[in-house]
């Protein structure tokens, strides 16, 4: 869920600007999954740029207050959030854990790093929605430990509907300051991509195991 629309496009052309979104339609990436992308987004760039993560961490500060309060830990999933949470715990005076994909295989076998209490109630940061996996995942081993998520603040999040169905399947609010659907209209509206590449980007979304170039 988009929480403010001036904020959404702001964050997608930043994201544009300082290539952490690259928009290729007609010269596809490969993801390790083994899909064809008209996009690739890293926004762990974000955090070379002082200027941009300030705004980024600002931008989610704000929402946090405004629909969480003031009193929860913040967690960050790993490896992508890890930065960003911590500049958001940070920013709100907060204590930070961060949630690994799995526990270690070695010493405490840990899978969240921190102090976590029972009881303690947290909300999840985020840098990137992709299927939604990894972030439940996230999600799960926080409840596992006895935590209250309250929910799930993120920078970006492609909108894919098996993402959005498992998310309200396990009760877990989704905010995101930007999305697909605002990227690819700033692409457009600052020439980073043609009118004509629009359909391309658009038919990818709807199937992206499936898609190529060939629409």
């Amino acid at each position: 869920m988009i929480h403010d629309q001036k904020t959404a496009f702001e964050t997608a052309k930043n994201l544009l600007q300082i290539n952490a979104i690259k928009l290729n339609p007609k010269n596809p990436f490969r993801w390790a999954s083994g899909w064809k992308s008209p996009i690739y987004c890293d926004n762990r760039i974000a955090l070379s740029f002082p200027e941009l993560r300030n705004y980024l961490c600002e931008k989610l500060v704000e929402q946090a207050r405004e629909i969480y309060g003031e009193n929860y830990v913040i967690a960050g999933v790993a490896t992508g959030a890890i930065g960003i949470g911590m500049l958001v715990a940070n920013a709100m005076d907060l204590p930070f854990v961060y949630v690994r994909p799995e526990p270690k295989s070695h010493g405490r076998q840990n899978q969240i790093e921190g102090k976590l209490q029972k009881g303690s109630k947290v909300l999840v940061i985020e840098d990137l929605i992709s299927t939604g996996k990894s972030s439940l995942g996230a999600v799960n081993a926080l409840e596992k430990a006895g935590a209250e998520v309250l929910g799930m603040l993120a920078l970006f999040t492609y909108n894919f509907e098996i993402a959005n169905e498992d998310f309200s399947t396990a009760k877990v609010t989704l905010n995101t300051l930007s999305d697909y659907d605002h990227l690819i209209k700033e692409a457009v509206n600052s020439d980073y991509i043609k009118q004509d590449e629009m359909a391309l980007l658009q038919s990818w979304r709807s199937s992206p195991s499936t898609w190529t170039t060939n629409q």
